[in-house]
């Protein structure tokens, strides 16, 4: 034999025994369709742009390529629950991230710890999803209901303040309603009426009449504070039943920029929000405005800034574990702290929440825009929310 075809041949066996490189799989669990499409599309949109700025524009980590694998819940939980279960296990994708809504979300918790690997949550807000549905291969890089209620006790709570809830009958709306009933008993407002209404309602006039009624005849401030996700448009549609008559202020939290149309009807309001793209000032949010402008022609949504953290946190992670076994993730991500468009997030050891930021805004009206502007009072810091443990 020639050494040349002796020298080939070495080659070639070195070649069948060499372990090749495996792509990293990342699915994407979420509602594509359904009422909340487009929190999907630009929570995708932003997961992409994470991944992308964390690897500086390769899409690799420790030499590995980032596959990502999209999967349509239709805002179903046990199409959730079966699409999860399908990309652990045919798909052998290494760590998931979604859904949109929390009751998906919630059937899709016991599928990651069945299978031992890590569902990020984003952005589904359930306080339960990291309370008392948990487990120990959760990790959210969203904000939870607690995080959202306690930012906004703290912007529209104080002594002499009266408020009424509306928010949607689903996890969303009562865990949200719970956190914020029990986040102002520290500012000294009290809750008068609480109402819950069908997600898909359209009509708030009933709802409206009630919380009105139960707000006669109460001395001091009075606001009512929606908690809404999707269409139908209940501020709007309240405001044009003019609650200033009974001495009532509509209050509510951030939310994407079509929904902030509706705020345009309200300037003064004041709430808190968990982004709003000319509000955080540092690099990755720099980075994040000027890129989507130049793709799409439009600034970052909600939505986008919290699917872009969801990518970092994915790539940060693994390049911390050295691999994406489950357990080395684990290690490495609890306490993990990272940069995303809304400054350092931190996750919590006990429960796996990510601890962020909040802004407490007063919305303004601004020429050029069709919206109302959520202008920023102050950050609420990281150390100012005593964000309950709930697991």
């Amino acid at each position: 034999m020639k050494m040349k075809t002796i020298l080939a041949t070495g080659v070639a066996a070195a070649m069948l025994t060499a372990p090749a490189l495996a792509d990293i799989k990342i699915a994407h669990v979420y509602g594509k369709t359904g009422a909340l499409e487009a929190y999907a599309a630009q929570s995708h949109n932003g997961l992409m742009l994470g991944l992308e700025y964390a690897t500086g524009g390769t899409m690799e980590v420790n030499g590995e390529k980032l596959v990502v694998i999209e999967k349509d819940t239709q805002l179903k939980p046990d199409i959730g629950k079966a699409l999860l279960a399908e990309a652990y296990g045919d798909d052998e994708a290494d760590i998931a991230v979604g859904p949109v809504s929390s009751g998906v979300a919630l059937a899709m918790l016991p599928v990651a710890q069945e299978y031992e690997k890590i569902l990020i949550v984003e952005p589904a807000v359930a306080d339960s999803i990291t309370g008392e549905n948990w487990n120990r291969f959760i990790f959210r890089t969203g904000r939870n209901s607690s995080q959202d209620a306690i930012s906004n006790a703290v912007a529209l709570g104080g002594e002499g303040v009266t408020i009424a809830t509306l928010a949607q009958d689903y996890a969303f709306g009562r865990d949200g309603v719970a956190a914020f009933r029990e986040a102002l008993n520290a500012s000294g407002a009290k809750i008068a009426h609480e109402e819950y209404v069908p997600t898909d309602t359209t009509d708030f006039t009933a709802a409206a009449e009630r919380i009105f009624n139960a707000m006669k005849g109460i001395e001091g401030k009075k606001k009512l504070f929606i908690i809404w996700a999707g269409g139908g448009n209940p501020m709007g549609k309240i405001n044009a039943m003019d609650p200033s008559r009974f001495g009532v202020e509509i209050a509510t939290g951030g939310n994407i920029l079509a929904a902030l149309k509706a705020y345009k009807e309200l300037p003064g309001m004041e709430g808190a929000t968990y982004y709003y793209y000319e509000i955080p000032k540092n690099p990755v949010n720099d980075w994040l405005v000027k890129e989507h402008m130049d793709r799409f022609s439009s600034p970052p949504d909600f939505f986008t800034a919290g699917g872009m953290a969801a990518g970092i946190a994915v790539v940060e992670a693994i390049k911390k574990a050295g691999s994406t076994d489950t357990e080395a993730l684990i290690s490495a991500m609890e306490g993990m702290e990272w940069e995303t468009p809304k400054g350092t997030m931190r996750f919590r050891k006990e429960d796996h929440q990510a601890l962020q930021a909040m802004y407490h805004f007063r919305t303004e009206v601004q020429d050029g825009k069709d919206y109302g502007v959520p202008v920023l009072v102050r950050e609420i810091g990281i150390d100012e929310m005593d964000i309950p443990i709930r697991n």
